[in-house]
């Protein structure tokens, strides 16, 4: 069986991320475990804010279409997700809704595993917006997502200089995420 191939993208296209951060960690971590890794940033797809007028007079984007291609050519799915005030950042939720508006046949979310992440300089490392995002792929989108998600609390001091995670409890929750994507990936992919 080939390798699950995994698509990674930061809902945050912000200079030095912290969510930037977490998700080129997951990338290096998950092609260290043969992972094919395609690793985006969604700056390279900038999208209008989604108009219903806009979708019936133009079509779907051609960056919208594009992410639609690469969520479909992959297996998996690792999400960073920013939280914005205690919900998910219009950037990531603008692309998922513009994804699901592109008529091309396929569907990009169903049959597809997610895992979830988070860094914030707060307490909580975003879990109330992971919460959001759970339910927006799961309820909205018909999404599998993984049970477990991994949120970085005080993030500014959360990554050490070579950008893994200095708390061994944290990064030991992200590396059962990976490996948890990945296992979830390759049952799927084997029916």
């Amino acid at each position: 069986m080939r390798n699950p191939k995994i698509l990674v993208c930061s809902g945050s296209v912000r200079g030095g991320s912290f969510n930037g951060k977490l998700a080129a960690l997951a990338a290096k971590k998950l092609a260290i475990l043969d992972a094919d890794v395609t690793h985006l940033s969604l700056k390279d797809y900038p999208l209008p804010i989604y108009d219903g007028d806009l979708e019936e007079t133009s079509g779907a984007p051609e960056n919208a279409r594009k992410l639609k291609r690469l969520f479909l050519a992959n297996d998996g799915v690792f999400l960073s997700c920013p939280e914005y005030n205690a919900g998910v950042t219009p950037l990531l939720k603008n692309t998922l809704d513009w994804i699901s508006r592109v008529k091309e046949p396929g569907d990009p979310y169903r049959n597809k595993m997610f895992a979830l992440g988070s860094a914030s300089p707060g307490a909580y490392g975003g879990m109330r917006g992971l919460i959001g995002m759970r339910t927006i792929l799961e309820v909205g989108l018909g999404a599998m997502v993984l049970p477990q998600m991994v949120a970085v609390s005080k993030a500014a001091s959360a990554f050490d200089d070579k950008g893994e995670l200095s708390d061994e409890r944290v990064g030991g929750q992200l590396d059962k995420l990976v490996e948890g994507l990945l296992r979830a990936t390759r049952i799927e992919m084997s029916h």
